[in-house]
């Protein structure tokens, strides 16, 4: 059988340390090119990694490679560009977090996908993690009885990166949120089968990144810092449930950082990075525990997972309709931060 060809749009670091050993380390798969805006620096990216061919034109490789799939790791206001660009060609896509910088384009995006029959997924790689698919299969069976309230946290006490564009609002789209909150946000909502939302009240703040210059991070500019520093949500859910999201570049907090999801059922309750499942017998605390990946598993699994998609094998995906729903969702939640009101959905 023919290898599947691969390309990457984008020669960044998350290409380097996700896309590209992961796409190599699956048997089958063919990284032919790589596709980057600077001539001299994507040359330098490709022989540097052993990619055989790169192009600074879109057009054209797609015209010379005829890859069956792409990933596209670009700037996030650049994903709708660059993903509806794929799908013209009919290739499938792995597309970086998140999705778009607006709802519509996201919604869009799933739209072409379906017409031209191409898949179409993100690499929210949390999700795709041994402790998600376990505890939710728990969830499944009944373990935890009905979840009527869930914690999804992302925050750093001290992480604003001083790398790439991410303090600059016109270009990621927001801060904490839409780059690591938005992980565990969708892990949470994985885990719930992607429940109807009612309303969002939520409230952001910028009160570190526009004072301080540096971090565990890094340094930034604090006079172009125009992203928030931390937010908070309330979203409430179908049949009375509520979804609570944390999530902070910086944060007067004793952790360094906490990036997980706690779950409440009237059953048992649970954590989900490691797992742990407890609930209360009598008085005393009865729980399992299982041993947590590392990130970089979780990578693997999300980039095979996608091949496997790609091949036409069954696999359990971060899909084009999930990704508007969770775009729909942080937007809804930036819209209240804003105007300081309750978004009903």
């Amino acid at each position: 059988m023919a290898k599947l060809k691969v390309a990457i749009i984008g020669p960044g670091q998350v290409a380097e340390k996700a896309h590209l050993p992961f796409y190599r380390s699956k048997e089958g798969v063919e990284v032919v090119a790589v596709v980057g805006r600077n001539a001299e620096r994507t040359a330098a990216y490709a022989r540097r990694l052993g990619i055989p061919r790169y192009y600074t034109n879109e057009e054209e490789m797609y015209a010379h490679e005829q890859p069956d799939a792409v990933s596209i790791c670009t700037p996030n206001n650049l994903h709708y560009e660059h993903v509806l660009k794929a799908l013209s060609y009919h290739c499938h896509v792995l597309c970086e977090k998140p999705p778009a910088i607006k709802a519509s384009q996201a919604k869009e995006m799933a739209m072409l996908a379906k017409k031209n029959k191409c898949l179409l997924a993100y690499n929210l790689h949390h999700r795709a993690s041994d402790d998600a698919r376990q505890l939710k299969a728990e969830i499944s069976k009944g373990t935890l009885g009905e979840v009527y309230c869930v914690k999804a946290k992302a925050l750093r006490r001290s992480g604003v990166p001083g790398w790439g564009t991410f303090t600059n609002k016109e270009i990621q789209g927001g801060g904490p949120l839409i780059d690591i909150g938005i992980h565990m946000l969708d892990a949470a909502l994985y885990l719930l089968s992607f429940p109807k939302t009612v309303s969002v009240q939520a409230k952001s703040f910028q009160k570190i990144g526009t004072k301080k210059s540096h971090g565990t991070f890094g340094e930034w500019d604090p006079h172009k810092f125009t992203v928030e520093d931390s937010l908070f949500a309330f979203i409430e859910l179908e049949n009375d449930g509520l979804l609570q999201v944390e999530t902070s570049f910086a944060l007067q907090m004793k952790e360094e950082s906490i990036l997980n999801v706690e779950l409440f059922g009237e059953e048992a309750g649970a954590t989900l990075f490691p797992l742990h499942i407890y609930a209360d017998k009598d008085g005393t605390l009865v729980h399992h525990l299982r041993k947590q990946e590392a990130d970089s598993c979780r990578q693997e699994k999300s980039i095979h997972v996608f091949i496997d998609g790609c091949l036409g094998r069954q696999a359990d995906l971060v899909t084009g309709e999930e990704g508007y729903v969770l775009m729909r969702m942080i937007e809804a939640i930036y819209e209240s931060a804003e105007k300081g009101e309750k978004i009903r959905l």
